[in-house]
């Protein structure tokens, strides 16, 4: 009985790790992240918004530290069920974090959209920023 429910697991899994290194892992991510979503039932315009922002944090991590990891999880929380999205570098860090959550703003010469995009696409948003030793952005979809 054991081996069904770990044959199970293998075929749904409740986590996805993606290392991020170029646009290849972009892509990768944003399709671990989807099917995690769609095992939830999300609808399909919950799919879009959190594959979007999974997208915006991984076009970051290369953008700003050339490499990072995002994690994907299934979680459950009082009853309710949603995805986690864990963007996480070793980059130059964010001086100010405020700011960067600011619509417009941008060190890099772009539209200023991707940390204040990923806030209205999700639920919650938390970064975590030392400048010189990297970012952790935790990004949480609730299903509705």
């Amino acid at each position: 009985m054991g081996g069904a429910d770990r044959k199970e697991e293998a075929e749904h899994p409740l986590k996805s790790t993606v290392p991020i290194s170029s646009d290849e892992n972009i892509v990768a991510a944003r399709q671990n992240g989807r099917a995690l979503a769609l095992q939830l039932g999300f609808s399909s315009t919950d799919l879009v918004l959190i594959t979007t922002a999974i997208s915006e944090l991984a076009r970051n991590i290369l953008l700003y530290a050339k490499r990072g990891e995002i994690l994907l999880e299934i979680v459950s929380d009082n009853g309710r069920k949603g995805i986690i999205v864990v963007a996480r570098d070793s980059g130059p860090g964010i001086a100010n974090v405020d700011r960067a959550l600011q619509p417009g703003f941008s060190t890099s010469g772009n539209l200023g959209l991707g940390l204040p995009g990923v806030r209205k696409l999700m639920d919650d948003v938390r970064i975590l920023s030392r400048v010189g030793e990297g970012t952790t952005v935790t990004a949480t979809k609730w299903k509705r």
